[in-house]
């Protein structure tokens, strides 16, 4: 890459890729923003950007406008649409480039760059490569199709605080005595899975010996992505000055070589921070941990037998919330927690935590 055109000859290089939602509804569709780790303060801002104009597809990325004023397409396409597209090389007029050859690359990759690694930050567990031009010049306007079929694509793309998972189209034209042109188009890719075979319902009861004991109970253990998370807190001892109670959803992600085996030893990638940003390091494996949304369900002492209703809306978390990734490719998890809290008039929290699995019933 080249920052504005210097060192390029005088090329420029588009990467667009073909299809719309239109001509494949079940395999494309569009986003209203580029998936990110960060939880939105403004949980309507994503609403705002609805209106999307009628321009061909763009970079997810990319940033910038669509050319007629709106905001910028993001595409997303399923894990079987075959990648496809076309390239096209523009020279400033009057300007000739000598190359060794144009190829277009298709990669798959687990970047660590932010998070732990051997040395190893990028692993591609996907790469191909086709020729697009043999070696000689360019002089004008050139515009070449490509097509990768039969891609598999294992993983969902995931752009995460201390990882992320990327499929990218790369153009490279090779120079002699010179670095190479690129230029990299990312595909942004999700996986629908399949519902849980086993959903039981999650019931506890904790509490401290003869000062607070509670019940709660919640429908299910598994949810997918625009589920509604339903249940009920029962109050059956209650000797301490009860002053409210929260519930929070918590994203824990954890990186790192080996995070099957941090799994195992520490029953499935350990026991979770209760709140704060960072989760801390074990070994060679980071843990980050977020709240992604905190809301208040009791105001005020409960007395025994009080019953409070939960029902919590997912699609209404101002973040974007992925399925639960179970040690991909022994790098990363990423896990989901509800957490209970509840606050004394002496400020002292007393919190229990119950893990959720999440699952994508539809593209979107």
């Amino acid at each position: 890459k080249a920052f504005f055109g210097l060192g390029t000859g005088g090329l420029q290089i588009q990467i667009r890729l073909t299809g719309t939602p239109d001509a494949h509804p079940n395999d494309i569709f569009y986003l209203r923003h580029r998936p990110s780790w960060k939880v939105r303060k403004n949980a309507f801002a994503a609403l705002r950007q609805r209106s999307v104009s009628d321009a061909p597809t763009l970079a997810p990325g990319g940033g910038g406008q669509d050319g007629k004023g709106g905001p910028q397409r993001i595409m997303c396409y399923s894990n079987d649409h075959e990648t496809e597209g076309e390239v096209t090389l523009t020279m400033s007029p009057g300007k000739k480039l000598d190359h060794m050859g144009i190829q277009v690359k298709f990669f798959g990759r687990i970047d660590m760059e932010g998070g732990a690694h051997e040395g190893r930050p990028n692993y591609d567990f996907v790469s191909l490569s086709k020729e697009l031009l043999p070696p000689g010049s360019l002089f004008d306007r050139r515009t070449m199709p490509f097509h990768f079929r039969g891609v598999e694509k294992i993983h969902e793309s995931y752009h995460g605080r201390n990882v992320s998972v990327k499929y990218f189209v790369r153009v490279e034209v090779q120079r002699q005595w010179l670095p190479p042109i690129t230029q990299e188009h990312e595909v942004l890719v999700q996986i629908p899975g399949v519902e849980p075979s086993v959903n039981d319902p999650i019931k506890m009861e904790v509490g401290i010996e003869d000062c607070l004991h509670i019940e709660f109970e919640y429908e299910r253990r598994c949810y997918h992505l625009r589920d509604v998370i339903r249940g009920k807190i029962n109050f059956l001892l209650v000797r301490i000055k009860i002053k409210h109670m929260e519930l929070a959803v918590i994203r824990r992600e954890t990186s790192g070589e080996g995070v099957a085996q941090s799994a195992a030893m520490t029953g499935f990638g350990g026991a979770p921070a209760a709140t704060g940003a960072k989760g801390g390091d074990v070994g060679n494996i980071v843990t980050e941990t977020q709240t992604l949304l905190k809301y208040e369900i009791m105001d005020g002492a409960p007395v025994r037998g009080e019953v409070i209703p939960v029902r919590l809306f997912l699609r209404g978390i101002p973040a974007d919330v992925t399925p639960t990734y179970h040690a991909e490719n022994n790098r990363f998890a990423v896990r989901y927690f509800l957490n209970l809290v509840l606050v004394d008039e002496e400020d002292r929290r007393y919190f229990k935590q119950q893990e959720i699995i999440l699952w994508r019933k539809e593209l979107g």
